[in-house]
């Protein structure tokens, strides 16, 4: 297989290979082909439509001569564009000839010029025409790769050896076969435009998500159906599955361009974190489909999904030499269907009814007959009118222990007889009235490995002979090969590069392949292709979805025309009074919160201010309007007042004048001032005169507010304006008072306090500066005060944190929320909850701290005075969160610090109960130590009972601690730990015998395939030399107290790496076994099988927090 590479021309490697363009030739005459108009495209771009194509060919005489080491072809044209051969009759720096194709005229081509083309270059072997040397290739042309082709192509030595027939008189035959397609932008592709249909946008992993969306949107009786799910305008998308779904399908209908899911994954309860996880389809299908069926009943489209997908089999056991039949009828909403060994659908139905037969050690126990011969197997009793087939593309190999993709080629249908050779799929009780006969309407196909890879689906909406991709948020047009044959999977053959030399052909196996199959039975396709349109849809939503869209154009207008406006943000006084203290406490205003003025840039700034007079009834000739700039300390404050000249230019001049950084706002502060209420023109200002902005903070009510601002000389003091601040703050005008100024506040807080006996000069204020004061507080200030002064209130508030605080149990529930301080320490925040709690030892509480990206508790909990202060536990790597979980402990942390608890649970000898202790000790203790712990907390069967320990994890032994052991490494997160009696034929083992490992399993289906699956509780077994399996079965059935009836049902199997190989009663188990320690023998197991009725204990849901794959769950 050849493989392509772009590289420079002293490349030395034996591969095909871009070469860098060079100057044209001159003097050559075109070849005249039919061609399509030229195109100047882009990159990133897709072949669509019919190709134009062309096959060249050049005789080059005298070869061996030619002393040049590129020699060009003459052009020659195809669709519409300029092409021409390029080769080096001594190779390119190989001693292999070099090949390529070249666009003729790249240098005059416009800017961005994009071509594609398929093409084969051949040497022709001019003896044996079938020895020609002929390779393919495609290729997206650019500026930068203007030829493509084969650097190594053929070897010199053979080009040039008179005896080979490619050089016949000197001469050299070399053919070029070129296909054009037009090609399509493809970030301008419009799928609306080109197929009448939108795609889905892709979340991160959401393309399985999408591609079985888009499948069932286009039922149309299913879409009809959600329309019809009651729902309300008061409801929100993001908390109602109806109504996301009813949204998100109103939008594939009617919108003209991609369709997001975030509200529909909003709604399912899912947080980002599952988007990014790629799932099951099959699995979002059965539990999106069972969710909707829950939603839809008690509503007028109660039973739609049973209606549309359900249908029925019969499992059935008949006895061959008895009157005797077991019948059992179960639903399916999917059918999943074997590709292993199966060449095509009918094989697997054949394989699906396949007949087994239950004879020798397998009979069936038949009630008043007992064990018999007998026929097990399934047939259908009715088909649904949409049936969905699940391939099982994906099994368990037990030899590898993993998971596998089945790539297999495996074909599927177009029409699809389930009633062939005389209804050998149905049951006797089956309608034979109905025609079960099908018509593909869409195959999902999954294109990678077992551990992910891309999702899409071809589907029919109409069932037309026209297919479409739905490839997240592109659709294109595609023929029914690509839909079918292409998806077969299998291996695909490359054609030979050089036939006749006995080369064995190149194949490569196909990873797209389908993976879900949906057909429309024939004789429902009426009423399941209905018709759908804005009648079946709620007024509410309609409405809804018709303000989304006009807001969503409307923004797309302004995003199309903001290179013609400016944006103006004017910030007056009003936004001071009514921000500081409340939205903001540093600086002066937050801009996104004043009003803006959208203008047009070639406005004079003279006519705006006539817009600002309508808006805030303002004379134009009494307003002043200041530039805001940016200080070297981050601070944003009102820097000098627009010049006459400046306001007699354009508003986009003056925008790029005030504002050095790109950014299409101008940010301007509205200088009024007033007499009274009237407004009158303001004053002229001159070089000496600040403008001063005034905070006020009354430490009583810890309050801050703006009171106004004033121009001052830079020769006066403040000691002259302090009756004036006084008049200003409400105060008497005797009213000692303290002055600062506000620095800055990032990183840190800087407030100085200012003399007031020097110069405002002197104390370097400048224009925008801004002056907090308040009472002069007497020299020990009063204690209830908690921020006596500026400095210590804006500290305060910098640092001021709410924290959202949920409990360790419940956590996505906010329980309570603290304003706190992020300087606040370890004991400080955990004294503060435990206030909260009404609790009086803070030791007690433990707190864990929030994953940002997960949106869940942090696995390790926060330890004692393990951080320094309330900022480093709200820090998630660069993020930063809001919320802390807390637990509160029955004993203090510092001690449980020091101790290990381990969760063990014990199972009474004689008793079939089991109890969980909770067992603390010290870290260093030993297993012994908890043995002997636990033997005072339980009832033993006997005084002097011994105790072991064991790790089981998946209802199988892994481990047997032994007592020295130490306990702090021992981890009961994922596993249980089981404490029991050792019994007394244990203890007492002979030289030949044996302790095995008994589980208990039935086989499963399960992510499509049959899986040993272990249940129950796990034990231990000794046997003995020679003993057979019947003798020890009874032992087995005594210790587990199982009445004859069940037992007679079970089956015994040794199992080693997962593979059940059954026994006969006759079987000496103990040559099954090998002589080994027992640590490691769970790889070897003496397996149980029979159904799983046991009861299921509490604590197992402990032992499935271990799985490789989250589950799917819509949680709402």
């Amino acid at each position: 297989m050849t493989v392509m590479t772009p590289a420079s021309v002293d490349q030395q490697e034996d591969a095909e290979m871009l070469v860098p363009h060079s100057d044209l030739t001159d003097n050559h005459q075109p070849m005249e082909v039919v061609a399509q108009p030229e195109t100047a495209n882009t990159v990133e771009t897709q072949p669509v439509e019919d190709p134009s194509s062309s096959r060249f060919t050049w005789r080059i005489e005298n070869f061996s001569r030619l002393n040049t080491k590129k020699h060009y072809s003459e052009i020659f044209i195809v669709g519409g564009y300029k092409w021409r051969i390029l080769i080096f009759p001594k190779g390119n720096n190989v001693d292999h000839l070099s090949m390529y194709l070249d666009v003729a005229d790249s240098t005059s081509l416009p800017y961005g010029w994009s071509r594609y083309a398929q093409f084969s270059l051949a040497v022709i072997n001019q003896v044996h025409n079938k020895y020609s040397v002929r390779k393919d290739t495609q290729h997206q042309f650019n500026a930068r790769e203007s030829d493509w082709g084969f650097t190594s192509f053929m070897p010199l030595g053979e080009l040039y050896d008179p005896t080979r027939g490619f050089l016949v008189n000197d001469t050299l035959l070399v053919e070029a076969e070129v296909i054009v397609r037009r090609v399509v932008d493809y970030w301008s592709y419009d799928s609306k435009k080109e197929t009448g249909f939108v795609g889905l946008k892709n979340q991160g992993a959401t393309c399985y998500m999408n591609s079985l969306l888009q499948t069932l949107f286009h039922i149309p009786y299913f879409r009809k159906a959600v329309y019809h799910m009651p729902t309300t305008e008061n409801d929100m998308p993001s908390g109602s599955i109806p109504l996301a779904l009813q949204s998100l399908f109103y939008k594939l209908q009617y919108s003209d361009s991609s369709v997001a899911t975030k509200e529909l994954t909003k709604s399912f309860g899912w947080d980002t974190y599952d988007s990014f996880m790629q799932h099951d389809v099959q699995e979002l299908n059965r539990v999106l489909c069972e969710k909707l069926e829950d939603k839809m009943k008690r509503t007028v489209v109660e039973g739609t999904i049973q209606q549309l997908f359900e249908g029925h089999h019969m499992n059935y056991i008949e006895c061959i030499n008895v009157d005797y039949k077991s019948t059992r009828k179960e639903s399916f909403y999917d059918l999943q269907l074997d590709v292993k060994g199966c060449c095509d659908v009918y094989a697997s139905f054949d394989k699906y009814v396949e007949v087994e037969r239950l004879e020798g050690d397998n009979k069936y126990h038949a009630e008043q007959f007992g064990l018999q011969d007998a026929k097990k197997g399934v047939l259908f009793i009715d088909f649904p009118p949409v049936l969905q087939l699940q391939l099982k593309r994906f099994e368990y190999d037990f030899m590898r222990d993993t998971m596998v993709k089945i790539n297999d080629r495996y074909e599927f249908p177009l029409q699809l007889d389930l009633d062939r050779e005389n209804g050998k799929y149905l049951s006797p009780e089956a309608d034979r009235s109905v025609r079960n006969l099908y018509t593909l309407h869409s195959v999902l196909v999954h294109s990678g490995g077992v551990h992910g890879g891309h999702y899409y689906a071809f589907i029919r909406p109409t069932l037309s002979d026209q297919w479409y991709k739905f490839d997240d948020e592109r659709v294109t047009k595609e023929d029914m090969k690509r839909a079918l044959e292409e998806q077969y999977g299998g291996e695909e053959e490359l054609p030979q590069t050089n036939p006749g030399f006995n080369n064995t052909p190149f194949k490569f196996t196909k990873y797209s392949n389908a993976y879900m199959l949906v057909y429309i039975r024939e004789s429902d396709k009426d009423k399941i292709i209905c018709n759908v349109d804005e009648k079946d849809i709620a007024e509410h939503l309609r409405e809804r979805l018709k303000k989304e869209q006009e807001e969503k154009e409307h923004k797309k207008k302004e995003k199309a025309e903001a290179h013609l406006y400016t944006i103006i943000k004017v910030a007056r006084d009003e936004d001071l009074v009514e921000q500081i203290g409340r939205d903001i406490y540093f600086d002066l205003v937050d801009h996104d919160k004043v009003r803006s003025f959208r203008i047009q840039k070639q406005i004079p700034f003279n006519i705006f201010k006539e817009e600002v007079a309508k808006e805030f009834k303002i004379p134009v000739q009494l307003q002043r309007f200041w530039l805001w700039a940016k200080r070297q300390n981050h601070t944003y404050r009102p820097n000098r007042p627009l010049t006459h000249l400046e306001e007699t230019q354009s508003v986009g001049t003056l925008r790029e004048v005030s504002n050095k950084v790109h950014n299409a706002e101008l940010k301007l502060f509205l200088e009024v001032e007033r007499l009274g209420f009237r407004p009158i023109a303001p004053p002229d200002k001159t070089k000496e005169d600040i403008l001063l902005f005034f905070k006020h903070y009354d430490p009583e009510k810890e309050e801050l507010r703006y009171v106004g601002r004033l121009f001052v000389k830079g020769t006066g003091k403040p000691i002259e304006m302090l009756s004036r601040l006084n008049e200003m703050a409400g105060y008497a005008p005797n009213e000692e008072i303290d002055l600062y100024e506000e620095i800055k506040f990032e990183p840190t807080v800087m407030c100085e306090p200012i003399d007031k006996k020097f110069t405002f000069r002197a104390s370097q204020l400048e224009d925008g500066d801004i002056i907090c004061f308040q009472k002069s507080l007497p020299v020990e200030s009063p204690e209830y005060l908690r921020y006596p002064d500026v400095p210590s209130f804006l500290e305060y508030v910098h640092n001021r944190q709410v924290v959202h605080f949920r409990s360790l149990e419940k956590p996505k529930e906010d329980d309570f929320c603290l304003e706190m301080s992020k300087l606040d320490t370890y004991d400080d925040v955990v004294e503060k909850v435990a206030q909260q709690l009404g609790l009086d030892d803070p030791s007690k509480i433990r707190l864990t701290a929030h994953n940002c990206y997960s949106q869940q508790p942090k696995p390790q909990p926060i330890k004692y005075r393990g951080v320094e202060n309330l900022s480093l536990m709200l820090v998630h790597y660069n993020q930063t969160s809001d919320i802390l979980y807390y637990e509160v402990l029955d004993i203090p942390l510092p001690e449980l610090q020091c101790l290990k608890t381990l969760k063990v649970a014990f199972h009474h000898a004689t008793k079939d109960e089991v109890i969980i202790h909770t067992i603390r000790l010290p870290k260093q203790s030993t297993v012994g130590d908890v043995l002997n712990d636990l033997k005072t907390k339980v009832e033993l069967s006997h005084p002097n009972a011994e105790l072991r320990l064991l790790e089981v994890f998946y209802h199988k032994i892994y481990k047997i601690f032994p007592s020295n052991e130490k306990i702090e490494n021992i981890n009961d997160q994922y596993w249980t730990l089981r404490a029991e009696e050792i019994p007394e034929e244990e203890k007492n083992l002979g030289p030949n015998d044996r302790l095995i490992h008994v589980y208990h399993f039935i086989k499963e289906t399960a992510q499509n395939q049959l899986q040993i699956q272990n249940f129950g509780e796990p034990f231990f077994l000794v046997i003995h030399e020679g003993e057979t399996l019947a003798e020890i079965k009874l032992r087995i059935q005594k210790k587990l107290q199982v009445p004859d009836e069940e037992f007679a049902k079970w089956k015994f199997a040794f199992l080693s790496l997962g593979r059940p190989e059954y026994l006969q009663d006759s079987d000496i188990l103990s040559s099954r076994f090998q002589r080994r320690d027992v640590y490691g023998a769970w790889e070897q197991y003496l397996g149980l099988e029979h159904s799983d009725n046991a009861p299921k204990r509490a604590y197992a849901a402990n032992q499935n927090r271990h799985t490789f794959e989250k589950p799917v769950k819509i949680y709402n």
